[in-house]
């Protein structure tokens, strides 16, 4: 997958990631820093592209 490809999020992610930016860019960011980090938001708490379902919890929770 090329860097930038957001196809192997899933859609809530997407709207997840949509409304960090917005709320970045009120705080003042440009549109390019807030979309970095509102992807590295989602990215860090849902651990990156489509892993729900069952069978996909980490070991230990």
């Amino acid at each position: 997958m090329p860097q930038g490809d957001k196809s192997a999020y899933t859609d809530k992610q997407k709207r997840k990631a949509e409304h960090i930016e917005e709320s970045y860019e009120k705080r003042g960011l440009s549109e390019e820093e807030a979309e970095k980090r509102a992807w590295a938001t989602v990215n860090k708490q849902d651990g990156g592209g489509k892993k729900s379902g069952s069978g996909r919890k980490k070991s230990g929770e």
